[in-house]
């Protein structure tokens, strides 16, 4: 089973390894495709002023991150982003086991780096979604350079895409499952993330490998309402409780 999942505009500071290299990421084959937008990436921010990198962040100390991102050290993907669906995974708080799972089936789609693995080593770094280069549509590339290796890596597996919407621009998966939380029968955003988080967090928890065992796990606070099926998508459809 795999797992797709966003990224987070925040970041943490944790820096434990030494910084990327050709095997840090899944598909070191196509290092050098990934290298390009970083590459561009890097000589971007360095060629703004002080306020062109802040309106280009979308933060007041866009400084803080003109950096260069081959020579900072690492974490783990999964440890780098701390925005609300990764405070409610609460991953370093579970055991060996779960983070292996996590580690081992979670794909994260970086609005920088493209598709990465939850265990992959990332810098800190910032980039909103959404956002690109010039003369280059990041998502667009991504898709174009590796959505044939993803079939590929994913063709035998379940797939549970937890992703927000704008992640289908970086890659659509053939047959999967994906998710809809729903409170009062209206979709719901800020709280869609935080389930996400908990969700990924019992599918760890319990080892979930299968669709019938994702419709048989009972996660608190939500309620089973509806599965919806189409040719290629299946939409398990959750009602929040009070």
């Amino acid at each position: 089973m795999k797992i797709l999942f966003s990224p987070s505009e925040g970041k943490t500071t944790l820096a434990t390894n030494e910084p990327i290299n050709q095997k840090s990421f899944i598909f070191p084959k196509l290092f050098e495709k990934r290298k390009y937008i970083l590459d561009e990436y890097n000589k971007y921010i360095h060629s703004l002023s002080d306020d062109e990198l802040n309106k280009y962040f979308g933060i007041k100390n866009g400084i803080d991150f003109r950096i260069d991102i081959f020579k900072e050290k690492t974490c783990k993907a999964i440890q780098r982003y701390d925005g609300v669906a990764y405070d409610y995974l609460e991953y370093n708080s579970l055991n060996q086991k779960s983070q292996k799972y996590i580690d081992e089936n979670t794909l994260i789609f970086s609005n920088l780096f493209g598709v990465i693995k939850a265990n992959d080593l990332l810098p800190i770094y910032r980039m909103k979604q959404g956002r690109n280069l010039p003369n280059i549509e990041i998502d667009k590339y991504y898709k174009k350079e590796f959505s044939e290796s993803l079939d590929n890596y994913l063709q035998n597996e379940l797939v549970l895409d937890l992703r927000a919407g704008h992640y289908d621009k970086f890659y659509k998966a053939k047959n999967y499952i994906t998710m809809k939380f729903i409170k009062n029968g209206k979709v719901v955003s800020h709280w869609a993330k935080a389930y996400r988080g908990i969700v990924l967090k019992e599918l760890a928890k319990s080892n979930i490998q299968t669709q019938q065992d994702i419709l048989r796990l009972e996660i608190s606070n939500l309620i089973l309402k509806e599965i919806q099926k189409t040719k290629n998508k299946t939409t398990i459809i959750y009602e929040i409780g009070k």
